[in-house]
């Protein structure tokens, strides 16, 4: 198992932790499928009123697919098998709150759960980055996520600068990404007490008021990630370009920091 779940019945509260620590808990074809299977198994938990979203080790939230994965895909290019589509609460058909505990690097294919996630805690220590212009690859779904997050300049600069820069905690905090920085240590009981209160009131009332939450997007959102299958057919590079960009990117400067 690639998702250790952690329930309180006490406190209506489960912790879902993405369990691929050595491998910055990248998600790959079975990590997909066991989130979707325990988003859709928490529509009838009734002793589940509440999420935190997290990922082992210090290291990392999540750093997207894992290189490893194969998808053999459409030869249209209005077509896309992407794996992640189905990684999110939201895409599973799950309104109870979910709050994104941010442990280390959140980038790429982290977006498609920060982006159906209620709100982000985020360690002091976490950065967030897109790297998919730098590989060749056209940033579609996490662009249009953070797009509905982030003010519209810090989400184009993030998804076009690539691996030269990442943001700090306190600027995604600035610009209203996250809404709490915890220390490291902290950051686990900061979620929690958030989710605690969260669990705490009747559900049928907090998941209305997520569904409400999110109408007010929704459709906007639907209609952008429609044009995100044809976006990548057309402007991703052959897989083989891509990998020989990843293979060198040690020979990049550092990241910015900001």
């Amino acid at each position: 198992m690639t998702v250790r779940v952690e329930r309180d019945k006490a406190s209506g509260v489960a912790v879902v932790t993405l369990d691929r620590e050595r491998k910055h808990n990248a998600i790959d074809l079975a990590t997909a499928a066991e989130l979707a299977e325990v988003w859709r198994e928490f529509r009838h938990a009734q002793d589940v009123r509440a999420v935190v979203l997290t990922g082992a080790g210090p290291a990392a939230f999540c750093t997207g697919v894992d290189r490893g994965v194969s998808v053999p895909q459409p030869a249209s290019p209005y077509s896309v098998d992407d794996p992640l589509l189905s990684v999110g609460p939201k895409a599973n058909d799950l309104w109870k709150p979910v709050v994104a505990a941010v442990n280390g690097m959140a980038c790429g294919g982290a977006f498609y759960l920060l982006g159906e996630s209620e709100f982000i805690v985020s360690s002091r220590a976490a950065t967030y980055f897109d790297p998919h212009t730098a590989y060749g690859m056209v940033s579609a779904y996490e662009a249009v996520y953070m797009a509905q997050r982030m003010p519209f300049g810090e989400a184009a600069r993030m998804s076009l600068m690539g691996t030269a820069e990442r943001l700090s905690a306190q600027r995604a905090y600035e610009i209203g990404l996250v809404s709490e920085i915890a220390e490291p240590q902290e950051l686990l009981p900061a979620a929690l007490r958030a989710a605690q209160t969260l669990a705490g009131y009747p559900t049928e009332a907090v998941q209305g008021t997520v569904r409400a939450l999110w109408s007010a997007k929704q459709a906007a959102l639907q209609q952008a990630l429609a044009q995100a299958p044809a976006l990548i057919s057309l402007g991703n590079l052959p897989p083989e370009r891509q990998a020989d960009l990843f293979t060198g990117r040690r020979a990049a400067p550092e990241p910015r920091i900001r």
